[in-house]
């Protein structure tokens, strides 16, 4: 389902923020999307004011819980919902508004569906062609066979999806969406189906075939790994609207609320005192005192600090590091083999538990007591009055 912009769109009320010069390099942009379900006593904001932008060529994500609106997100772009209030761009044309309206099929767009919804009666080069009914016979062919080519099944034309691999019946789908050459490909979950071994794998050659072909998309997921292995940027959803958005790296390393960080990754938050002397930063924490190097870092734990200057300090596992020589100990209270490494949870002297990666020959006992130390680029602070959030 994916046509190339036959004439431009009229504008529509928030039209003029993304025309002429801004939108430039633009290919997608949301603006402040908003759409409820239900009835008028019953409604729910499944989005809330939902904005973000994706760049020509870039490879975006919104990654969320079940709930949080990411599907309906996606829905609104592809012109299956309408939105109560917003806009969304496409190439500088809104396409969908209160006031302005696009049918799907002329939005320049493809998608690639959860469940890849390939036609069980056609082969593939049936499949793969299906878009490309206005080409003739010679130039469908031809696309057919570099569509094939590009998601790594030359030779497959002939065959019918039955007969294919669940990752082979995906690329067979996402040929079949790039034939058209959309505008913006987007994929609802398109790893899903498959065994957890396989996804990051082909979240990884899919990539390389949307760059190779130069395709904008959006993905929506659950899983951060299909996420981080995937995405150039990634939008973290909650509550219908997106509370990051940023370079996968960021998320993970400087998520900007505890929301964010409890969704992404794993992690331990211990209390903390940030002390300012002489334009430098420093917290202390019960693992000893962390140096705040970064300007920003610095910026942050100033405004989330208190009058007495107290913070909570996020610990990812890998900010935690076995060490024999530390003075400071912590007692293994739970572990998990994960082949070159044990995940596992410790408890402080205060009580207080967090958690570390180490190494799988470092193999220690439940109760055992070991050496630890902090070893961080940066260091991720939250205003102590801020709710923690719930682990979904």
């Amino acid at each position: 389902m994916s046509a190339r912009f036959p004439t431009p769109v009229p504008g529509c009320a928030v039209e003029g923020a993304v025309e002429g010069a801004d939108a430039r390099g633009w290919a997608l942009q949301v603006e402040e999307l908003c759409l409820s379900f239900g009835a008028a006593r019953t409604k729910v904001a499944a989005l809330d004011k939902l904005s973000f932008r994706l760049r020509r060529g870039e490879i975006g994500c919104l990654l969320g819980a079940s709930g949080c609106g990411k599907t309906t997100a996606l829905r609104t772009i592809a012109g299956f919902l309408r939105p109560e209030s917003g806009c969304v761009h496409i190439d500088a044309h809104c396409v969908a508004s209160a006031q302005k309206w696009t049918e799907p099929e002329r939005r320049g767009v493809g998608v690639v569906f959860q469940d890849y919804a390939l036609f069980p009666h056609l082969d593939v080069a049936a499949n793969v062609g299906f878009g490309l009914r206005r080409h003739s016979a010679a130039e469908r062919a031809q696309r057919v066979r570099a569509m094939l080519e590009l998601v790594g099944l030359p030779g497959s034309g002939a065959r019918f999806p039955h007969e294919l691999s669940g990752g082979q019946q995906q690329r067979v789908a996402l040929a079949r969406a790039l034939a058209p050459q959309p505008s913006i490909l987007l994929l609802d979950e398109p790893f899903s189906n498959l065994d957890p071994d396989l996804r990051e794998r082909l979240a990884l050659d899919l990539r390389e075939i949307l760059k190779r072909a130069g395709t904008t998309a959006l993905l929506v997921t659950h899983d951060q790994y299909e996420a981080f292995a995937l995405a150039d940027r990634v939008g973290v959803m909650q509550a219908g609207h997106i509370e990051q958005w940023d370079t996968p790296y960021r998320i993970y390393h400087q998520p900007a609320t505890r929301e964010v960080a409890d969704f992404v990754g794993l992690g331990a938050f211990l209390p903390g005192i940030v002390e300012h002397r002489d334009g430098q930063s420093q917290v202390h924490i019960e693992l000893g005192t962390l140096p705040i190097r970064e300007r920003t870092d610095q910026a942050i734990a100033g405004a989330a600090a208190n009058v007495d200057g107290e913070v909570i300090v996020l610990l990812r596992p890998d900010d935690v590091v076995h060490d024999d020589a530390s003075a400071l100990h912590a007692q293994v209270v739970r572990k998990a083999f994960r082949g070159a490494q044990f995940l596992y949870t410790l408890r402080l002297p205060s009580g207080a538990t967090l958690l570390a990666l180490v190494p799988s020959h470092h193999d220690h006992a439940i109760g055992e007591s070991i050496g630890i130390r902090f070893d961080a680029d940066h260091v991720v602070t939250f205003d102590v009055q801020e709710a923690a959030p719930t682990r979904h």
